[in-house]
């Protein structure tokens, strides 16, 4: 008689998006407010620097204060991963709820921006060129993706294309979208509302919103179960 098979996969419910909105404690904003008043930025990342590696709740409490004293704006719930970097970080918008894992990179630019929506997850290892990106509510980002918002214009031709002028492309992540493990999203990108990426892909081209698209570079393979699209919608 054979042994009985075990199923080989499970269904378990969420825990990050389904994460009620918990108001941080009073102290932790007024923490923040009184670092940002008695010590410069660059003063502020000095300190953090004694807290990124660690693996402790207080490091972790303390990451998340240091973030809301030097980012442009930042909501409730901010959880930081260690070993998480940044870069211009005065230009960062935060919204509720916002999950960086850890060894994550954001690269922000002086006078760009970079806007993270509510209940977003950004995986761990991941990197953001953040000099014109917008991340709307309950983006799901995998471990290892990347996205890039710049390249270099390799003209004149004569030059080193390193030494060329830098192109600077606004990526936007629309509401609900999934990208997956290792993903690639190019400069000038539009992710569609609630489509996914498959792990892996390159992303060069827009995503319709509910698409499924996957490959090297991305194709189009299927809506998401349950969208009915227009012809207008259709790649």
């Amino acid at each position: 008689m054979n042994p009985r098979k075990e199923p080989a996969k499970r269904i378990v419910t969420a825990v990050h998006g389904r994460r009620q909105n918990i108001p941080d404690p009073v102290f932790s904003a007024d923490f923040a407010n009184h670092l940002s008043e008695r010590f410069t930025p660059s003063e502020l990342q000095q300190h953090y620097a004694r807290f990124v590696a660690g693996d402790h709740e207080f490091d972790a409490l303390m990451r998340s204060v240091f973030w809301r004293a030097l980012a442009k704006s930042c909501g409730d719930g901010l959880r930081v991963g260690p070993g998480v970097v940044f870069k211009h970080i005065e230009t960062f918008e935060l919204g509720d709820q916002v999950f960086v894992g850890a060894q994550a990179n954001i690269q922000g630019r002086f006078d760009g921006r970079c806007r993270i929506g509510d209940r977003v997850w950004l995986g761990p290892q991941s990197y953001f060129d953040a000099r014109d990106l917008v991340i709307e509510d309950d983006v799901g980002w995998g471990p290892g993706a990347k996205v890039l918002g710049s390249a270099h214009t390799g003209l004149p031709i004569s030059q080193p294309i390193i030494r060329t002028d830098l192109e600077i492309t606004a990526v936007r992540i629309e509401a609900k979208a999934d990208v997956g493990v290792g993903a690639v999203i190019l400069p000038g990108v539009t992710v569609g509302r609630g489509s996914i990426i498959g792990a892996g892909a390159v992303v060069t081209e827009d995503v319709a919103p509910y698409a499924v698209v996957a490959g090297v570079p991305a194709r189009f393979l299927h809506w998401r179960e349950g969208y009915e699209p227009n012809e207008a919608s259709k790649p």
